[in-house]
């Protein structure tokens, strides 16, 4: 075929395709509406916890049901026990089962009297097994934590000897801890002891333990430092929270003590700002009231209060 033939036969032939084009109806499509990007979910602004209180803050003259039925109509999610204690075990499990009421955690109750940074090793080993009962008891309950003070530092227990002291013990009650499942959280008090949160971190994470993490009593660091750098530095290590006021103020004005005769949202916790921190560090479980108890009345205040904190 001569190249002039060829243009000619092409030329046709794409006429022809036009003309078939041309003869298909056209659909008109409706205009989509331009692309916008989805309104992302504002970051939250307070932490998601749980509500909780200690035992002993509960003043009404009631059986063990009966407190943990008023404390569920008050609104609090648990409530946590000092242990070992005098409590029967199938009565508060009955009380847990039949309420909802749930029991977290529990506070050892021999690490004051018999701390593990005591140079007589029979006190030590007195702490060690009412800690081991403690993690027994609380398995039984359905909790994950025990609160535990690690040491105590006094004119006779040097900050070096209570360190390693309690180190040393500590150790002992990890095949507790692994048995049970049941983690052991330091709380930071009044103890002269683990005063800096790069410190209490480390000790933490000088254990490579899983099983062992921080309880962070908010109201309690005021007297030498600000929650938030505490919140920020342990991080992932704060298991639960314990939350009280307190007021420098008063503590200047009237004694050291009195700076935790203050109500919540009284003193000098920024709990906005501790909030922030909360989120910041992805935290999300427990926070229990740690103040004055009494009757119905206060406690529903108590509730309340925490309410306002957390903006539940």
């Amino acid at each position: 075929m001569h190249r002039r033939e060829f243009l000619k036969n092409g030329s046709l032939a794409a006429v022809g395709g036009f003309a078939a084009i041309e003869s298909i109806p056209t659909v008109k499509t409706p205009v989509s509406a331009p692309f916008v990007n989805p309104v992302a979910n504002p970051a939250p602004q307070t932490p998601m916890v749980k509500k909780s209180l200690k035992w002993g803050m509960v003043k009404e003259d009631l059986s063990i049901l009966d407190k943990f039925k008023l404390l569920k109509d008050l609104g609090f999610d648990g409530v946590e026990l000092d242990t070992p204690n005098d409590l029967d075990m199938k009565e508060v499990l009955d009380a847990r089962d039949k309420t909802g009421l749930e029991l977290p955690g529990t506070v050892n109750s021999a690490h004051w009297k018999s701390p593990l940074s005591d140079p007589d090793p029979k006190t030590r080993e007195v702490c060690v097994k009412a800690m081991e009962k403690s993690l027994r008891d609380t398995k039984q309950y359905g909790g994950t934590t025990v609160l535990l003070v690690p040491g105590v530092v006094k004119a006779d227990i040097s900050y070096e000897d209570a360190y390693k002291r309690s180190r040393e013990e500590i150790k002992k009650l990890l095949p507790m801890a692994e048995k049970t499942g049941v983690k052991i959280a330091f709380e930071n008090v009044w103890n002269g002891f683990l005063i800096s949160p790069l410190e209490a971190a480390r000790f933490v994470d000088d254990f490579k333990h899983p099983l062992v993490g921080w309880y962070f009593d908010v109201g309690n660091i005021l007297r030498y430092g600000w929650p938030t750098h505490w919140i920020e530095t342990l991080g992932k290590r704060i298991l639960k929270l314990d939350v009280k006021e307190f007021s420098l103020k008063k503590q200047q004005d009237e004694g050291l003590w009195k700076g935790f005769d203050v109500e919540f949202l009284e003193g000098d916790c920024n709990w906005p700002e501790v909030n922030k921190a909360l989120v910041k560090i992805g935290y999300s479980g427990w926070a229990s009231a740690e103040v004055n108890g009494g009757d119905r009345n206060r406690l529903l205040t108590i509730r309340e209060k925490m309410d306002a904190i957390f903006k539940a």
